[in-house]
């Protein structure tokens, strides 16, 4: 087993890949990338990310080399060529490399590339106990939705969690809860699960979209409607979801405890539900 990567048409091992310092991803992150998971050697969801980096790609006017099809292949045989049975598979297109300038002077080759790394589970007690989170003020550019390799802000907030002794930080926005720095975020209220629309200042993640179908079909109600600061420390419970984390319960929000501090009931069975779907 061994981590891969597929540079511009080549595979190699991922200690081996280069691109170009020229590169617009490098000099401008003029970029759109994703991140999928593998179980038991396999991609899960697939064809929904790449739906994402091709509406990605599209809102930056980059043109993707690859057919939907060629992805697949080439997603299953990086998976293949690592042997990881449970791994994580990066994608990222950048507009290409050219001379350092603002403005595009005209078209280029994107850059393509996808490595495969080893998934290393989160410790058990994350989701036994729950994680605490702080938010943070949104700096982020207008358009969250695209899933762009500039993420400037996001790392910025994740730091500043870290530096808090927490897991996650929440963007706040006006006083409205938007997503993590690496996640999305659903509070529980009255058994009912509610979430941010989506919109510019939110990227739904597929994870997002499986935990409120899941949910759905497990007749729990959901809503996607705007959530201020406040419902998030009233909330029954309140949980993250994401390609890495699944499904991750929340103890505590700004130093407050939510519901009795422990996973609750509902973050408890979409826990569940969310592992039977990937079945």
């Amino acid at each position: 087993m061994a981590d891969v990567a597929y540079v511009n048409g080549a595979f190699m091992p991922l200690s081996e890949a280069r691109v170009s310092v020229e590169d617009r991803g490098f000099q401008f992150g003029d970029g759109v990338y994703e991140l999928l998971r593998v179980y038991d050697g396999r991609p899960f969801r697939p064809v929904e990310h790449l739906a994402r980096l091709e509406r990605s790609a599209a809102a930056l006017g980059i043109s993707l080399p690859y057919p939907r099809e060629r992805w697949l292949a080439l997603i299953d045989e990086a998976v293949a060529r690592s042997g990881y049975a449970e791994g994580k598979v990066y994608i990222q297109v950048t507009r290409g490399a050219a001379p350092r300038d603002h403005a595009v002077g005209g078209p280029l080759s994107p850059t393509i590339v996808l490595t495969v790394r080893a998934y290393t589970p989160g410790e058990a007690a994350l989701y036994t106990a729950g994680v605490d989170v702080v938010t943070v003020p949104d700096i982020r550019w207008g358009r969250c939705d695209i899933k762009s390799v500039c993420l400037l802000a996001n790392v910025l907030a994740k730091q500043q969690a870290r530096d808090a002794g927490a897991f996650e930080a929440l963007f706040v926005r006006d006083g409205w809860v938007l997503e993590g720095a690496t996640s999305n975020v659903m509070v529980v209220k009255d058994r009912r699960v509610l979430t941010p629309p989506e919109g510019p200042y939110l990227l739904s993640g597929i994870t997002r979209q499986v935990t409120l179908a899941v949910a759905q079909k497990a007749d729990i109600p959901v809503s996607e409607l705007p959530l201020r600061e406040a419902d998030l420390y009233a909330a029954d419970e309140v949980f993250l979801t994401g390609t890495t984390i699944e499904v991750l319960p929340v103890a505590r929000v700004d130093g407050r405890r939510i519901g009795g501090g422990a996973p609750g009931p509902v973050t408890r069975s979409l826990m569940a539900r969310f592992g039977e779907s990937r079945a």
